[in-house]
């Protein structure tokens, strides 16, 4: 059988004979090299030639294919974003606690980026994840509030995110991905508006007789629903952690052979801090810590799955908390608010640390360096931008954009935060200004409105329960309050023009921003106004005939032994 070969012998006159030796034009002759010096050499060698080019650009391009394969795969990941409630960056293992067990969660920064200076759109549940779906200050949307209803309190209330806002779960569907959130949703029921008169009037006797007395808001509040159905009205508490967990884990494997986006609202570590027997006394700081704790086996679950279905080179994982803990929940003397750590302040505080600077940590194998630690400020809304690039998609050019893509931050492609300036708000009111002097490396915020604590010296607002943003409940200074978050992170010693050479320039700078930012804002409707809060009877979603509204449609399921 004949070889491809070039044959070089020694001549008699002490020159070179030169034999090409081809398969390629006679594949079964027992004899296929020719001499160079013959007269059909010439023709023989350039079939040879060709025949080899084409052949070798075949083999080439198979052998591309699979890498271009994989390469069409990792640029439109798998996302699984998830999401704490109320979670204090200093309740987690990784950014310093040693008394509370998060174990999962610091693997997720061993084995990703840790952002040290991970901020908040907002100090409050509402408009921290309108912010965090939209890639928008929640002012921008109506989403933040003129007074002091500042989240949204019922199911049946008719605020929420208008729908000319666009999601990155709605970007992502269209550029062909599962989506799936796991957590609490409610709908809007429909009622002709004839019977609007008489379902107001009995609302309000029910109200007073029996809303009151036998606790109906358990009823109508905590409710379970798949898609638009409701599923269990009330929640049954005892079972939502096994549901929302197994809900999560069949998503994946579901859509295991398509790219996805996963977003898991964890009930933990808000108030009441539903928490399963098996994790209840186990941890050092009471419910609380049992709360976090079980929480941090989620997440472990979470990832788990993930590995079983060898997903893990191609999912980008994101973990963040809303905003911080709530320094002020407390029961006689149980404390069952979350710890913010160093930083000052804490849930409901819009400009403080302690509200707005929370846990974020990205992995992502193979793309993201691990162990990598990142102190350039970053944002919740930052999401909004990087996940919408990575899966090939393109943000609204019709409206401002607040957050980043983080992926060049991430990979080190780039030294420096995009984000210059950060505005920190409390309801529609800017409380303070964060600005990053990249050339010096300094993180200056400056402070206009802050709340007055109760009692003094302590470090939250201990008589309301939550810090207010306008009134006699807070103080406006002028000049702001300057610190350097670099030097100073826990933001205990305010500069002066007296400490600080910079301090006139540096307020300029940042009231210059200010005004810039100010006129990019446009006015929307109020979507947290009072009328917009208030319980609402026709808007109440209902499982029965309302308002006795029950049923259980989860418990005929078996669950599995998570």
């Amino acid at each position: 059988m004949c070889r491809g070969d070039l044959v070089i012998t020694a001549g008699a006159q002490g020159g070179y004979k030169v034999k090409i030796c081809t398969p390629f034009l006679f594949p079964q002759a027992k004899n296929c090299c020719f001499d160079l010096n013959t007269p059909n050499a010439k023709m023989i060698w350039q079939l040879t030639s060709y025949w080899t080019s084409l052949v070798t650009s075949v083999i080439f391009g198979l052998l591309l294919q699979l890498p271009l394969a994989q390469l069409s795969i990792v640029t439109q990941p798998n996302f699984v974003l998830l999401m704490a409630d109320d979670l204090g960056i200093g309740d987690v293992g990784c950014y310093g606690n040693d008394t509370i067990r998060t174990p999962n969660i610091d693997r997720l920064a061993k084995e990703g980026v840790k952002l040290t200076q991970h901020i908040a759109a907002a100090p409050l549940c509402t408009p921290s994840r309108a912010a965090f779906l939209t890639g928008r200050y929640p002012l921008r949307s109506g989403m933040d509030a003129i007074n002091n209803y500042r989240v949204i309190f019922w199911n049946g209330g008719s605020g929420g995110l208008p729908p000319n806002e666009t999601t990155f779960a709605k970007i992502l569907q269209q550029q062909g991905y599962s989506t799936g959130l796991i957590g609490r949703i409610t709908g809007l029921i429909p009622v002709r508006w004839k019977t609007l008169a008489c379902l107001a009037g009995f609302s309000l006797l029910f109200f007073v007789s029996w809303f009151s007395s036998y606790g109906f808001v358990r009823y109508w509040n905590c409710i379970m629903m798949r898609n638009h159905e409701i599923t269990e009205q009330p929640m049954v508490t005892e079972r939502t952690t096994s549901l929302i967990l197994r809900e999560s884990i069949a998503f994946i494997e579901r859509n295991k052979h398509k790219p996805f986006l996963l977003f898991l609202s964890f009930l933990h570590s808000h108030t009441p801090l539903l928490t399963t027997e098996k994790f209840l006394g186990k941890s050092s700081h009471g419910l609380y810590g049992d709360n976090v704790e079980e929480m941090d086996w989620m997440v472990g679950q979470v990832l788990d799955a993930i590995d079983k279905e060898d997903l893990k080179s191609t999912t980008l994982v994101y973990f963040a908390s809303d905003h911080g803990g709530w320094l002020e929940r407390q029961e006689d003397k149980r404390q069952l608010g979350g710890w913010n750590g160093i930083y000052r302040g804490g849930k409901a505080m819009g400009g403080w640390e302690g509200g707005i600077r929370v846990p974020g940590i990205l992995r992502w194998p193979g793309v993201l360096p691990a162990g990598t630690v990142i102190n350039e400020p970053t944002s919740l809304m930052d999401i909004y931008p990087t996940v919408t690039h990575l899966a090939g998609g393109v943000v609204p050019q019709d409206r401002v954009i607040d957050g980043r893509d983080l992926m060049p931050l991430l990979q080190g492609r780039v030294e420096h935060s995009e984000h210059e300036f950060l505005f920190h708000y409390c309801g529609i009111h800017l409380h303070a200004v964060r600005w990053y002097q990249k050339d010096s490396g300094a993180t200056w915020k400056a402070h206009y409105v802050t709340p007055n604590f109760h009692p003094l010296g302590a470090g939250a607002c201990y008589d309301r329960g939550f810090c207010p943003c306008f009134g006699e409940g807070v103080t406006h200074h002028e000049p702001p309050l300057l610190f350097d978050l670099s030097r100073d992170p826990s933001e205990a010693k305010p500069l002066s023009a007296d400490t600080e050479p910079l301090f006139d320039t540096v307020i300029e700078r940042i009231g210059r921003a200010i005004e810039e930012h100010r006129r990019t804002l446009t006015p929307v409707p109020e979507q947290l106004s009072l009328y917009n809060v208030v319980w609402k009877p026709w808007l109440q979603p209902c499982c029965g005939t309302f308002p006795f509204c029950w049923c259980d449609k989860e418990g005929d399921s078996e669950l599995d032994d998570l």
